[in-house]
Parts: C-alpha cells; structure tokens; sequence
C-alpha cells in the first residue's frame, strides 16, 4: 500500500475505495428501503380514556400543520422527514449511481454534511423512548412496526455515513 510522503498516511487503494463504497451504497440503500414504512406505517397506537388513535410519522406532522402548529409541523416534516431522506439519496448518488461529474459530487458532498447535521431522526428516537418512560402509567400505548423500521433506518443510514470514504468523490473520473 502506497504512503503520503509528507504525512505517512497510508492511500487507500482503489480496491479498498470500492469496497467501502459498496458498504456505503448497500446501507444508505437500505435505509431508503426502510424510509418509507418507517414514516408512513402506525409508529404508535395510543389508547386514552377508551379512545384509540394511531399514527405515523407523516400523519403526525400532516396533522400538526392542519391543526394551524405550522412552525411546528413544518420543523418536524423538515428535520424528520427531508433532511434524512436527502442524506440518503445523496449518499447512494455519491456511492453507487455517478451520474454527476467530480465538481458536482464536491458540491453534493457539503449537501450531504449539511443535511446529516440537521437531520433529526436519532433525536425523535430518542424522543420515543423518554415518552414511553414518563407516560408509561397516563397512557397505554404500543409501538407499530413502523418503530422497527424506523430504528433499523437510523442505524443503516449510520453505518452508511461511517462507511462513505469522501476520498472516492475525486478518484472516479479524471473531468
């Protein structure tokens, strides 16, 4: 494996590029797959008073805004929903599709950062599980399988952003 010669790190082969793409593109293309039930199907069902209600992530925040909480509704459709889905296609595009030239992979590339800091999908999660553990006695209520989707796409769209070498934007084409 060649060395920098002016800081003696190792370069990463183009075998080793490929191979961590690959990772890349495989996990970002399965939290694209979970996305969607993860924001579409029941994530809770809620039991109050002998009233039953279910609901989802984007039903949640459709709501919000058609009850007038606009701010809200569209902080949560943004933060929730846009942003994590940007970073993933995103993502599959600097892995696996090259369909932009090295230029607009850079570009991209800062799209994908912005939108990973301001995505909210770890911190709704979180934001479960502290509302399971003070509401436990006021309210009954069971998780959907959207819950499970929804975990499992944190954690792929994780081990996508670990796995991306930003390295490989500039190794594909010589334009």
């Amino acid at each position: 494996m060649a060395a920098c010669t002016r800081c003696g790190s190792q370069i990463a082969t183009s075998v080793a590029a490929q191979q961590s793409a690959a990772r890349t593109a495989a996990a970002a293309l399965g939290a694209l797959l979970l996305f969607f039930p993860a924001v579409t199907l029941p994530i809770l069902h809620i039991e109050k008073l002998g009233h039953q209600y279910q609901s989802s992530i984007l039903s949640g925040t459709w709501e919000l805004i058609r009850q007038g909480d606009w701010f809200v509704g569209l902080i949560v459709l943004l933060f929730s929903i846009v942003f994590p889905l940007t970073k993933i296609i995103v993502m599959l595009e600097l892995s696996w599709l090259g369909l932009m030239n090295r230029r607009h992979k850079a570009l991209t590339y800062k799209v994908m950062e912005f939108a990973g800091k301001w995505s909210m999908m770890d911190v709704m999660l979180l934001a479960f599980m502290v509302m399971l553990v003070k509401l436990g006695n006021l309210v009954q209520f069971q998780f959907g399988f959207a819950v499970w989707a929804f975990v499992l796409c944190v954690a792929m769209s994780m081990i996508a952003s670990i796995s991306f070498d930003p390295h490989s934007i500039w190794d594909d084409d010589p334009t």
